[in-house]
């Protein structure tokens, strides 16, 4: 498995113009001779790869334009900040997360706003895309990324799914699940039996955050551990996959599907 900017013939690649410099991503397009809802794709911290691709083009065939940005862009292009080895190794996923601990600091929640209304404004004037709200789905960080974009930007987002997100409920004053206040999108939530940086006490936090701020939502925990759905890793899990796979297509065909 190595980076790439091009990983399938049937993706686009593109660079978006961000306040902290260009954002290198990729596209993933439907067949379909209509307008159709965008989706914004936040990576986990592993960045872009062709496990990104695989699952961008599921997206893209429910009927979806999905876009997918190098959120680590200050910090190099995808084939600098993506793994060269095969994860599935043991300890080769922990030998590469040393690289990407400073990557993961360095994209504060300031930064990461600021590249959002880039990437929103990206998805929502693609060719193909119809007018009318997106949909964010996002992994480990991505989560804290995709909640951030439904609160700071609750006409452009519709639909947001969460899928084995870390930290995402802290003590701190920009704790990704205060952004829940101000959204107004559908929440689907699949969280892992096992992982530490999301407990029990904070899955519930988070669904009790969900529930004040009146938004549709889900907030289950699935079998498996942190990172289930990443199937070039140590960490796949099938199951807890499938549920992920099953939630997500709901919740965008009920949400996006709905507005055209």
């Amino acid at each position: 498995m190595q980076g790439a900017a091009l990983p399938s013939p049937a993706m686009e690649t593109m660079t978006i113009e961000t306040p902290g410099g260009p954002a290198e991503a990729w596209v993933a397009r439907p067949q379909a001779s209509e307008a159709v809802p965008g989706v914004l794709f936040v990576m986990d911290a592993i960045g872009l790869r062709p496990q990104i691709a695989s699952m961008m083009e599921r997206v893209a065939a429910w009927g979806f334009v999905v876009l997918a940005p190098n959120v680590f862009h200050r910090d190099g292009s995808i084939a600098e900040t993506s793994p060269s080895g095969d994860l599935r190794v043991p300890g080769a996923r922990e030998a590469f997360f040393a690289s990407v601990s400073p990557r993961i600091g360095h994209l504060t929640s300031d930064l990461a706003l600021a590249d959002l209304a880039s990437y929103l404004d990206t998805v929502r004037t693609l060719p193909g895309v119809a007018a009318g709200p997106v949909g964010v789905t996002g992994y480990c960080m991505g989560v804290r990324i995709a909640i951030r974009a439904a609160g700071a930007f609750p006409d452009a987002v519709g639909a947001v799914g969460g899928w084995h997100g870390g930290g995402l409920v802290t003590p701190e004053p920009d704790s990704p699940h205060l952004s829940l206040a101000t959204a107004t999108a559908a929440f689907a939530f699949g969280h892992a039996t096992d992982d530490p940086s999301m407990p029990p006490e904070a899955v519930a936090r988070l669904g009790a955050a969900l529930t004040a701020a009146g938004v549709r939502h889900t907030n289950e925990v699935f079998p498996g551990p942190h990172g289930y759905t990443m199937a070039d890793t140590s960490m796949y899990a099938p199951e807890a996959d499938a549920l992920h796979w099953q939630r997500l297509e709901a919740l965008f065909r009920g949400t996006l599907a709905t507005r055209r």
